[in-house]
């Protein structure tokens, strides 16, 4: 089963390719022209040099393709030059082990990566760190090679490089993440993972040390520290950041700013487009809107913070335990036992 997102395309920068297209010499200048068009210029001009036998071109008019969304265009033109350009091999690599464009061949996908890890080309260096986390998650899913939770930890530690910020900060995150559930649960290896990826500048790494510092899980608890991350990763964009800002905020009996954080969260929708707009898991955005129904609920059935109203209290408890149904057993039992 899937759970982890692949590792985007090392050293892309942050403008998108069409920007980056549109700064190539010799590209037309038309500052009137709209997106539409703009892409249109692009699709001809790349297009041009790939005739004239530029294969950097059929890479980017690939990566225009993908950014664009259009995933059997990209694929098509990743493949015509993946034995030439790595970067193309990468980005098909990850199209066949996700889906995108064709139906899914992990074992397509993970024998790409395995050859930019063995060449001993200077062009694939740079993604070796990324293409590891992959085979990584390929053998922690199971998916085109065989599950084992050693051979994933090799793997991402590979990738990892003892916290090199070169290296691949997703592995690092998710070193985190698999050192803090059973079987391989070590929460002191746990915390130095999430310690070093968000260094790198993990947004998911950040959040789970708030979780870690108001719990004291692997680390003293140190609530200004706990506040201090989840203050920062929520202001990035992390849900799950935000819903543990609700429950530090509600513990705290600070309850009108958790019903106001609250309320806010549980108006999202798209988790997905959520995780991914900061690189984070959509489990983990789920799980977020979960904790901030509940304590709405709690919050609109008690009268903290919020006038009471019995019938918005059922709704937020009910919506809780729709998406997140363990989020909201483990609160409910919370309640139970008084911790809430």
């Amino acid at each position: 089963m899937k759970e982890l997102n692949s590792e985007t395309l090392p050293d892309r920068r942050a403008d998108d390719v069409l920007y980056n297209v549109s700064q190539m010499p010799g590209f037309p200048q038309n500052t009137q022209v709209s997106r539409a068009g703009l892409l249109e210029t692009a699709e001809h001009f790349l297009k041009d040099r790939i005739q004239r036998g530029d294969t950097q071109a059929c890479f980017l008019l690939g990566q225009l393709c993908f950014e664009e969304g259009w995933y059997k265009d990209a694929l098509l033109h990743f493949e015509k030059v993946k034995d030439e350009d790595f970067q193309a091999l990468y980005q098909a690599g990850v199209m066949y082990y996700d889906g995108l464009g064709t139906e899914e061949d992990q074992r397509r996908g993970v024998e790409y990566m395995k050859r930019i890890i063995g060449s001993s080309s200077h062009r694939a260096k740079h993604l070796k760190y990324a293409a590891a986390y992959n085979v990584g998650r390929a053998c922690y899913e199971g998916c085109g090679m065989r599950h084992s939770d050693e051979e994933a930890e090799r793997w991402w530690l590979v990738a990892a490089d003892n916290g090199n910020p070169k290296a691949s900060v997703k592995a690092q995150s998710v070193l985190g993440m698999f050192y803090s559930r059973p079987p391989n649960k070590n929460l002191q290896k746990a915390f130095f993972w999430h310690s070093e990826a968000c260094g790198n500048g993990s947004v998911q790494s950040q959040a789970a040390l708030g979780v870690m510092y108001f719990y004291g899980l692997g680390i003293k608890r140190n609530l200004h520290c706990a506040l201090e991350c989840l203050k920062e990763a929520a202001e990035r964009g992390s849900v799950y950041a935000q819903g543990h800002l609700v429950s530090y905020y509600y513990h705290r009996k600070l309850y009108s700013k958790a019903t106001q954080l609250a309320k806010k969260i549980v108006q999202y929708d798209n988790t997905e487009l959520l995780g991914s707009a900061e690189d984070c898991l959509p489990v983990s955005t789920t799980k977020g809107i979960a904790m901030a129904n509940f304590y709405l609920a709690r919050c609109l059935h008690l009268g903290l913070g919020i006038k009471p109203d019995t019938t918005a209290a059922k709704h937020h408890y009910r919506m809780a335990s729709c998406i997140d149904a363990d989020v909201t057993g483990d609160l409910q039992c919370d309640v139970i036992y008084g911790r809430i």
